[in-house]
């Protein structure tokens, strides 16, 4: 393990964690993202549990269980390749960043965890 890897995935698992924190309290910003992206208020809660899922399970390659983390990093990959779609396919273009740079968090840990 790399150290680039270990700082690029800890800001990833800590950037996630925190998003899903936010999912949970049910945050003013998420609900009003989600309304705009026409995605209905229950699904906000299974989103931050896969947000959470993929942070601890890059929590666990980062001890060591290489699989896990790897395995965790593609989710994560997938999941923000679904959240940009959908920004794009509704045209919600004003606030693409987040995700779009979670996103490119989680595909530099996957890639460094090659390395």
């Amino acid at each position: 393990m790399s150290t680039s890897y270990l700082i690029v995935a800890a800001v990833t698992v800590a950037v996630n964690t925190a998003a899903a924190v936010a999912d949970f309290v049910r945050a003013k910003f998420v609900l009003a993202n989600a309304a705009e992206l026409d995605l209905p208020a229950f699904s906000i809660l299974p989103l931050g549990v896969l947000k959470l899922a993929g942070a601890s399970g890059l929590a666990l390659g980062m001890a060591g269980i290489e699989a896990v983390g790897i395995a965790a990093a593609v989710g994560l990959v997938l999941f923000f390749v679904g959240a940009v779609g959908i920004h794009v396919w509704k045209s919600v273009y004003h606030n693409i960043g987040y995700p779009g740079a979670c996103l490119v968090l989680a595909g530099a840990t996957l890639a460094l965890s090659f390395s």
